[in-house]
């Protein structure tokens, strides 16, 4: 789980560095004043953070189905196994009688 975190990490500062990129190049060659584009950076900062986050949250709730998914359909293998195995539940430690 932790390199899937690690990769959403690695999203985020992607976008974050190009997003800083793209405001520093629309400050070359804005026609606004630089107030106005301060404030319109600043917002659409905000804006993309919050879509970042939005996304990094879907991904980690996709990732947690997915794993509760996957650990079902093993028990569930796990349980048709030993029913198929002598029927019934092991007994402590393992042991069965045969």
């Amino acid at each position: 789980m932790a390199s899937h975190d690690n990769a959403a990490g690695t999203v985020v500062a992607a976008f974050v560095l190009g997003a800083i990129a793209g405001a520093a190049v629309a400050l070359l060659v804005a026609p606004t004043t630089g107030e106005d584009m301060r404030r319109m950076i600043g917002e659409r900062a905000r804006e993309g953070r919050e879509k970042a986050e939005e996304a990094a949250r879907q991904s980690r709730e996709f990732l947690n189905r997915q794993k509760q998914t996957l650990n079902n359909a093993v028990e569930r293998g796990r349980e048709a196994y030993h029913q198929a195995r002598g029927g019934g539940e092991q007994p402590a430690g393992g042991e069965r009688n045969l």
